[in-house]
């Protein structure tokens, strides 16, 4: 008996160890998912944009890359352009982050960005261009990395430090549970949603900070990195928020991994209707120069 319960522990000690190398070993042996760290200290000159509302699309990656999500994100968020009579501009030349480039968009949307992307130029020009009063929508990857040089981004921008996600399975079905139906960007949906992606856990529930558009319920998943090991379990799990910085709005999505996500109507019309709120979160403040002089 002792030695089936040793045998039985043996294996699951295995299972915890070599099942999170295997997986990892997969994401290294993929390395067109992993691209050398560049940066783009030159300013870009922008084209004429066209008439407003412009939307600048930023999809540069210096950590992991979904080559899959990236792509679906950007053919949606073309065809919303299309639909919606937007200027789109979409780069990964983060040179695009000055002052005077970032004062030309309505929204800037952060599309599974990763990595260290930013100089600190960059970094004050896109700080400034939020807390000045712009309108940010982040989605999924660009608050998955495990860790940040930058902390203002985690602390401040999206206000959660990402920790993980399931990895076999790595993409579950969980209900979403909507907390704020009355929000634009949710509508349109029931009070409980069943979604399909990679379920990114983090550190801590931002809740304090944040006002919650949505949740996951953990029972109806394995929030867990393999089986019943390496428990990723938050309890109070938001996944769809949005905050005040500065003058300025961030709504970010952790969901998004998947390219059908972006087909999936009823997340197409979520992302929709949140750039459609921060637009007009944009449009109702004082242009800078009617702005209050500071006391």
């Amino acid at each position: 008996m002792r030695k089936k319960l040793l045998i039985g522990i043996l294996a699951a000690a295995l299972v915890v160890v070599a099942v999170p190398g295997v997986y990892i070993a997969q994401l290294l042996w993929r390395h067109d998912v992993f691209k050398t760290p560049t940066y783009d200290p030159a300013p870009v000159a922008l084209p004429d944009l066209g008439p407003a509302p412009r939307v600048l699309l930023f999809t540069k990656t210096n950590g992991y890359r979904h080559i899959e999500g990236i792509p679906a994100s950007i053919a949606m968020f073309e065809g919303l352009a299309k639909e919606l009579g937007w200027s789109l501009y979409h780069t990964e030349d983060a040179g695009v982050h000055t002052p005077e480039n970032l004062a030309q968009f309505d929204l800037l949307v952060w599309s599974n960005v990763s990595g260290d992307v930013l100089t600190e130029d960059q970094r004050a020009a896109f700080r400034g261009y939020i807390e000045g009063g712009g309108e940010v929508l982040g989605i999924h990857a660009t608050g998955g990395d495990p860790s940040y040089v930058w902390p203002w981004y985690p602390q401040e921008f999206i206000r959660a430090q990402f920790r993980g996600h399931p990895g076999f399975p790595q993409f579950q079905q969980a209900d979403v549970v909507v907390e704020d139906r009355d929000h634009p960007a949710m509508k349109h949906l029931d009070e409980r949603w069943k979604f399909r992606d990679e379920l990114y856990s983090f550190v801590a529930s931002p809740r304090e900070r944040v006002h919650v558009l949505a949740s996951l319920d953990e029972s109806t998943y394995s929030p867990n990195l393999v089986g019943p090991f390496g428990s990723l379990s938050m309890g109070d799990h938001p996944i769809i928020w949005w905050h005040e910085l500065g003058e300025g709005t961030v709504f970010y999505s952790a969901l998004g991994h998947l390219p059908e996500t972006y087909s999936n109507p009823e997340y197409r019309e979520v992302l929709k209707q949140a750039c459609l709120w921060l637009m007009q979160r944009g449009a109702a403040k004082p242009a800078p120069e009617e702005a209050p002089a500071a006391n």
